[in-house]
């Protein structure tokens, strides 16, 4: 038995891009920092940050509700991916794929178009599939 779970509580960095893929499949990408702190190599400190992306309705709904500043729990897989920097250096990066999005503060108080302002939970859909084809 194998398990790759993972599960934050953090603030939205910035506001989310939503892209399509080939197949026409819609996925939007945000960022959450959480309060875990750690010092780089050269001294600094650093906020923990981590790389966001649902699939699909999950997509679409976070694409329309998610807000740069407000406060997310994110539930799903973790993935590696290697990307060349900007001095061309091969670097890995870890990603939440997330399968369920909670929002835990509501900015905008009684937004009735908001569908987690009753603390409703938004999760990806029984059948929906990421780009590698798993279910979430």
């Amino acid at each position: 038995m194998t398990l790759n779970k993972v599960l934050i509580i953090g603030n939205v960095g910035a506001d989310p891009e939503m892209r399509y893929t080939p197949s026409g499949a819609p996925v939007t990408s945000f960022t959450v920092a959480t309060n875990r702190r750690y010092t780089t190599s050269e001294g600094e400190q650093r906020d923990e940050w981590f790389r966001i992306n649902a699939w699909n309705r999950l997509a679409e709904t976070c694409n329309q509700f998610v807000n740069k500043g407000m406060k997310v729990y994110v539930e799903g897989r973790l993935t590696s991916r290697p990307w060349i920097g900007n001095d061309g250096e091969p670097r890995a990066g870890n990603e939440i794929t997330a399968n369920e999005v909670k929002f835990l503060d509501s900015r905008s108080g009684s937004d009735t178009g908001n569908p987690t302002a009753n603390g409703e939970s938004l999760t990806q859909a029984a059948g929906d599939k990421d780009a590698e084809g798993l279910p979430w």
